[in-house]
């Protein structure tokens, strides 16, 4: 007769990849639904919709070295390791985001610049090195958080600061402890930008353009864009975004996954990753092709209707730039046609 063994499993940690075009009702925040509508909208929530995830293969031999095993739920996926397992310190995972469809852009607050493969060699071309440029790492290492105590949620964006000059339509920014988002290029003095919320603790830290870090190329190598990731031989061209957890935070324990030990917490974390839908003014377009515009940037949301109405709102599909002389964003257009 066979033996048999059972091995206990721990939870070591856990990641939640919430998308806001899935989640808001209208022009309400999900955060701010009742405990009830956040159930009603999680229930048919299923990030397949938007989002595949991979694990690198560095990542997969080390969760195998461990032990380890990884699964994709309907909100993210989560890691649990043996109960005699021992985690180093300095163990890093990391899990591959690509778009699921190409619609991801359409809905998606795009606070990015565009993402273009680099191809560069050392200077004696004897290697070759692939970079993608403005690709955002989301770890938990730079995390910010809002709360405290039981109420303290872990988010693997970096904190939104303030504006800076080469930031472009759609890029978050703090000003006078407000959160807000360009509304097009900056091309003068003044941006256009709309508040989100004068408070920005009261918001969740969205994925932003300070998640992408700073390429530090190989030695001889001098063509490298100044911000992305240089790619490994299994990450693929249509990579969009890396997440990068690191067993221990030293400046903020409640962002590791291990005890001094080395074993998972009694509570593992979960670890928030959100993504905004996109603000656009709606243009209504009567038969007659008169045309009326909303007061004011509007966001794109698949439950509710952000006028607040049960009247035809965009698809997420028709949405459009409108260039100045500059060939600058002046604004994000929904065309509504009735």
């Amino acid at each position: 007769m066979s033996e048999r063994r059972k091995q206990k499993y721990s939870r070591l940690l856990e990641v939640w990849l919430l998308h806001h075009y899935w989640l808001d009702d209208g022009a309400t925040l999900f955060d701010n639904l009742s405990d009830e509508e956040q159930e009603h909208h999680l229930i048919d929530y299923d990030i397949t919709a938007w989002i595949q995830i991979k694990p690198t293969e560095k990542t997969k031999k080390t969760l195998k070295a461990c032990g380890a095993t990884w699964c994709q739920t309907k909100r993210g996926f989560l890691v649990a390791v043996p109960d005699e397992a021992v985690i180093l310190p300095e163990t890093v995972l990391e899990w591959m985001l690509t778009p699921a469809s190409s619609d991801f852009f359409n809905y998606t607050a795009l606070t990015f610049r565009p993402q273009e493969l680099h191809e560069c060699y050392t200077d004696d071309k004897s290697t070759r090195y692939r970079f993608k440029e403005n690709v955002p790492v989301f770890r938990n290492l730079t995390g910010a958080s809002r709360g405290s105590g039981a109420n303290k949620t872990l988010f693997l964006s970096s904190e939104i600061g303030v504006l800076k000059a080469g930031d472009g339509v759609e890029a978050l920014f703090e000003k006078s402890g407000a959160i807000c988002q360009l509304t097009a290029d900056q091309t003068g003095n003044t941006p256009s930008s709309q508040t989100l919320d004068a408070d920005k603790s009261a918001m969740p830290v969205f994925a932003n353009q300070r998640d992408v870090p700073d390429i530090e190329p190989p030695e001889g190598v001098t063509d490298a864009p100044a911000k992305g990731i240089l790619l490994d031989d299994d990450m693929p061209d249509d990579l969009f975004a890396l997440i990068r957890l690191t067993a221990k935070r030293n400046d903020d324990n409640d962002f590791s996954f291990i005890d001094n030990d080395g074993k998972p917490l009694t509570k593992c974390p979960v670890f928030h990753l959100r993504f905004k839908n996109r603000h656009t003014w709606w243009k209504w377009i009567e038969r007659d092709s008169s045309e009326t515009f909303s007061s004011e940037p509007l966001p794109l949301t698949f439950h509710g209707n952000a006028t607040g109405t049960n009247g035809k709102k965009p698809s997420s599909g028709m949405v459009k730039a409108d260039l100045n002389e500059q060939q600058a964003v002046s604004r994000l257009v929904s065309e509504i046609f009735i």
